[in-house]
C-alpha cells in the first residue's frame, strides 16, 4: 500500500452523505488545502449529474418498471437499483420501494440490523436491504465516484475518516466501521459528528479560532441532524501557553431530527387538506412525507422562496390529473418546527413522556418528546459538574448553579440553515444563563451547515498527522460489563449483578487496560449473555471499579450480547478463571478480551452488533 496522498472525511448522514478531503503534501500547518467531491448519482433514469451532496436514499425499482441502461452509472452497468436523488424523487411517489433512515436503523438494537428489513412496510413482493448493507452501498457509491475522479490515488490507499453520531454506543460504532471496511475504507477511523462540525469551524478560521475563544470557555455543539439530536461540550483551556481544546460531555441517543420534523409538517398539510375535503391514506400519507423533506431543504436553503407545491399521486379515479396537490409555505414551515421542536422552556423542564399502548408496530424508537429544547435543558443539567476535575479549566460555575453554563453555541445540521430556529435556541440558552445570572453565550459562526461534518472530518485525518489543534476526550463515556454474585437459589429472585469498568471516561483510541489484579469465571461451551453499562457522568470510575448500586440516570443498559464461547478443552458449562482486558481501537470501536489464569486460549467478547447473536 502506498503512502496516503488525501484525508478523506465522509459524513454518512441519515439524510445526505458527503465527501471532503484534504491534500496533505500541500498543507502548511493550519493553512489547508481541501476540496468537496462532486458525487455523480442518477437524477433520472439514465441521466447522471455529479452533485455536492448523495441523498441517503436508495431505490429498490420493480424488474420492469425500468428500461435497460437507466440505472447504469460512468462505473457500472450491473446495478439494480438506484442511490441517490433519483431514488429520493422516485422513492416520493412509490415509498414501498424507498430504502431511507438506514442510519437510524443502523443503530436500532431491537432489530437485526443485518437483516433484510429495510423498507421496514413494504408488501412481501418488494425486495429488502439490510441497515447494513444500504450503509455499505452509500459508502461504496462515494468509493467509486472518488476512484473516478482520483484514479492517480485509490480509495483504499487514503486515510479515511467516517462520522458518526456522539451518542452511538459500541454496537453500532463497531457495525458502521465494519460496513465502511467492507466497502473498501481500509485505513478507516471514526469521529464524533459534533467534533467533525467544530473542527470544520477550526479550519474555515484559518488559526483565528484562537481570537474567538479564551481559556475557561465551554462550547456547546448543537448538532441536529436527518435522524439524531447531539449535544457535545468542549471545555478550552491553557496549557503552556497553548489553547487546547477538551470534549468533556455528549449527551445520551435521541432519535430526534429531521425524519420527525418531515412527518410533522406532512400531518400539517394533512390536516390542511382534509379541512378541504380530501382524507389521505397511510400510503398517500408516506408520499406526502418525502414530499415535504424536500420541500423543507427547499425552504430552508433558498431564502427567497415563499412555498413549495406538494403532488401526491391520487389513489382513485374521481381526482383531476390523477393526482393531490397542496404546498407547503415557509409560515407553515417555521410555525410546524418553531413551536413544536423549539419551544420556549425552562432549565428545569425534562422531556415528557407518556403513556404507551401494550402493543406498538415494529419500527425506530423514536424519542417521545419531540422538543429538543428539553432534551437540551436535560443534558446541561445532568452535566454540571463535567469539568470538576477538569485539570487547568479555570472557568468556573457561580454557587447554585443548576447545569454546566455554555459560552459559546456552535450550531450544526440542516436545520438551521433556519436563522429562526437558530435564533429561538440561542435566545433559550441565553434565558437559562441570565437566570442564573451567567454572561449570554455567544454563536459561533461560519460552518457549512451541508458540509461541515464532511470537511471537519477530513481536517481531523489531517490533525491526527501532528498538525494543527487536536480536540482531546477520548471516550465519550465510561463502559462497563455485569458480573453475576454467586449466590444460593432463593425463589423468585435473580442474583444481584455488579458493574465493572472496563474503559473509563476519556479512554484514548489506542490504548488498552488490564483490570488489575481481579479474575472473574467465564462460562464456556454453553449458551449465555453478557449486560454491558454506559454512563456519561461517572467520571471518578478507573479500570476495575466495581459497583454494587447505582442511581437509574448514572448507569444506562446497552444492548446485551447473547452467545456461546468456545469451549475446547473445558467441559459445557464450565467456569474457568479468567483475567479481563479492554482496548480502544485506533478506529474508535472497543473490544474486551478474557485471557484464562492458565493456557494461551483468548476469549472475545463483542459489543452486540445484532439483535440475537449465534
Amino acid at each position: 500500500m502506498s503512502e496516503a496522498q488525501f484525508s478523506i472525511g465522509i459524513d454518512l448522514g441519515t439524510t445526505h452523505c458527503a465527501l471532503s478531503y484534504v491534500e496533505i503534501a500541500r498543507c502548511d500547518g493550519e493553512q489547508v488545502a481541501q476540496g468537496v467531491l462532486p458525487i455523480p448519482q442518477l437524477t433520472a433514469p439514465g441521466s447522471v449529474e455529479a452533485l455536492g451532496l448523495l441523498p441517503s436514499f436508495i431505490y429498490l425499482p420493480h424488474p420492469s418498471e425500468l428500461a435497460a441502461g437507466d440505472l447504469n452509472l460512468p462505473w457500472t452497468a450491473e446495478q439494480d437499483f438506484a442511490v441517490g436523488e433519483m431514488a429520493r424523487s422516485r422513492g416520493a411517489a412509490t415509498p414501498i420501494r424507498l430504502v431511507s433512515s438506514a442510519k437510524s436503523w443502523l443503530c436500532h438494537a431491537g432489530v437485526d440490523r443485518r437483516a433484510a428489513i429495510l423498507p421496514n412496510d413494504s408488501p412481501p413482493e418488494v425486495a429488502r436491504l439490510s441497515p447494513f448493507e444500504a450503509s455499505q452501498r452509500y459508502l461504496a457509491h462515494l468509493r467509486a465516484a472518488w476512484d473516478q475522479a482520483h484514479p492517480e490515488a485509490p480509495f483504499v490507499d487514503q486515510e479515511i475518516v467516517v462520522t458518526i453520531p456522539a451518542s452511538f454506543d459500541p454496537a453500532a460504532r463497531e457495525l458502521t466501521a465494519e460496513a465502511a471496511k467492507a466497502a473498501g475504507c481500509a485505513n478507516m477511523i471514526l469521529l464524533e459528528e459534533p467534533q467533525a462540525a467544530l473542527y470544520s469551524w477550526i479550519e474555515k478560521s484559518a488559526g483565528g479560532w484562537r481570537k474567538q475563544v479564551r481559556p475557561g470557555d465551554i462550547i456547546l455543539v448543537v448538532d441536529v441532524g436527518g435522524g439524531t439530536s447531539d449535544f457535545s461540550l468542549i471545555a478550552v483551556l491553557e496549557r503552556d501557553g497553548n489553547l487546547e481544546l477538551h470534549r468533556v460531555a455528549v449527551g445520551e441517543h435521541i432519535l430526534l431530527g429531521g425524519d420527525n420534523m418531515d412527518l410533522a409538517l406532512a400531518y400539517a398539510v394533512a390536516g390542511k387538506l382534509s379541512a378541504q375535503g380530501t382524507k389521505l391514506d397511510a400510503w398517500q400519507l408516506r408520499a406526502l412525507t418525502h414530499a415535504c423533506r424536500s420541500a423543507k431543504e427547499t425552504l430552508l436553503g433558498d431564502a427567497t422562496v415563499a412555498a413549495v407545491p406538494l403532488v401526491v399521486a391520487s389513489r382513485g379515479a374521481k381526482l383531476i390529473g390523477g393526482s393531490i396537490r397542496s404546498e407547503l409555505t415557509r409560515e407553515e414551515l417555521a410555525a410546524t418546527l418553531l413551536e413544536g421542536f423549539f419551544p420556549a422552556a425552562a432549565i428545569a423542564d425534562r422531556p415528557q413522556g407518556r403513556g404507551r399502548a401494550g402493543l406498538t408496530q415494529l419500527g425506530l424508537p423514536y424519542a417521545q418528546d419531540a422538543a429538543v429544547s428539553r432534551h437540551l435543558a436535560a443534558f446541561l443539567a445532568r452535566q454540571v459538574a463535567a469539568t470538576d476535575e477538569l485539570e487547568g479549566f479555570t472557568g468556573q460555575l457561580p454557587d447554585g448553579a443548576t447545569f454546566l453554563h455554555p459560552t459559546a453555541v456552535l450550531f450544526n445540521g440542516g436545520v438551521f440553515k433556519s436563522d429562526l430556529l437558530a435564533q429561538r435556541m440561542l435566545a433559550t440558552i441565553n434565558a437559562w444563563l441570565a437566570a442564573e445570572g451567567a454572561t449570554p453565550a455567544r454563536p459561533l459562526e461560519g460552518a457549512d451547515l451541508d458540509l461541515a461534518v464532511a470537511r471537519g472530518a477530513a481536517y481531523y485525518g489531517y490533525v491526527r498527522r501532528g498538525q494543527g489543534v487536536r480536540i482531546r476526550g477520548g471516550m465519550a463515556r465510561s463502559y462497563y460489563v455485569g458480573i453475576e454474585s454467586v449466590m444460593p437459589a432463593v425463589p423468585g429472585m435473580q442474583p444481584p449483578v455488579q458493574a465493572l469498568c472496563l474503559a473509563p471516561f476519556g479512554m484514548e483510541e489506542g490504548s488498552e487496560a488490564a483490570v488489575p489484579a481481579q479474575e472473574f469465571g467465564l462460562v464456556v461451551g454453553e449458551p449465555v449473555r453478557f449486560r454491558f453499562f454506559g454512563s456519561s457522568v461517572r467520571r471518578q470510575d478507573t479500570v476495575g471499579t466495581l459497583l454494587d448500586e447505582w442511581e437509574p440516570d448514572e448507569l444506562q443498559e446497552l444492548n446485551e450480547m447473547q452467545t456461546t464461547l468456545p469451549g475446547e478443552g473445558h467441559a459445557a458449562g464450565e467456569v474457568v478463571r479468567v483475567r479481563l482486558h479492554a482496548r480502544v481501537t485506533e478506529a474508535g470501536t472497543l473490544q474486551l478480551e478474557a485471557l484464562p489464569h492458565d493456557g494461551t486460549t483468548r476469549w472475545k467478547v463483542e459489543f452486540d452488533v445484532r439483535a440475537n447473536a449465534d
